[in-house]
């Protein structure tokens, strides 16, 4: 469990704050909007109006207590890049900072953020992904080269054992699991079988992942 300190509360906050919830860890949000404070409550353990970008406001939450500040300030960048320097000022851990575009990123990354996160730009290229191949269900990148994949198991692999497909040494990508009715299966080893009505999630480089599954 980790102590987080949540800055700016719009929708990409709040989601923030309930997923947090769910993990169950200790969260201070702000926010200098009330309405918008009152609709994360019952998702955190500590909620204040205020704003951040004041030294004396920040500087009364603690943020050295914080093993996390995250700034989810997506309407105002200004305000966003200053909490971002206030926060590392202060003596944050760990500052992770929401970037709409590369310049902002970039700004952020000099100003004190530790990390940028893009949920826009995420978004849209699960969504690309996702909807421009019948056969991917998910889509998670781990950096710009590396990604995991959920799909069905191509009409030619199935029946066919995951040693018998040597995929790993053919395309240099690997099965991490498969699927059945929602249910992870990480069991596997080269003598698995690959079912018809199963899923499978494909842990690689992207080029080769997509020359494989021709994505």
């Amino acid at each position: 469990m980790k102590s987080i300190l949540l800055i700016g509360l719009g929708r990409f906050g709040r989601h923030i704050a309930m997923k947090l919830d769910e993990r169950h860890h200790q969260v201070m949000a702000v926010d200098k909007e009330e309405r918008r404070v009152e609709a994360v409550l019952p998702f955190v353990t500590n909620a204040q109006i205020g704003d951040a970008t004041n030294e004396d406001f920040l500087s009364s939450l603690g943020v050295r207590n914080f093993d996390v500040c995250i700034v989810a300030i997506g309407d105002n960048f200004q305000n966003s890049l200053e909490t971002t320097s206030l926060l590392k000022e202060l003596g944050a851990k760990m500052v992770v900072s929401r970037a709409a575009r590369d310049v902002h990123a970039k700004f952020l990354l000099r100003n004190g953020a530790d990390e940028v996160v893009y949920p826009e730009r995420q978004l849209a290229d699960w969504t690309a992904i996702r909807y421009s191949a019948d056969h991917i269900l998910d889509y998670i990148e781990l950096d710009e080269e590396h990604a995991i994949f959920e799909m069905s198991v191509p009409i030619g692999w199935t029946g066919k054992t995951i040693g018998q497909l040597d995929i790993r040494k053919k395309y240099n990508i690997n099965i991490m699991a498969l699927k059945h009715n929602g249910v992870m299966n990480l069991r596997i080893s080269p003598e698995t079988p690959l079912p018809k009505d199963d899923t499978m999630l494909v842990l690689g480089d992207i080029k080769s992942i997509q020359k494989c599954f021709h994505i």
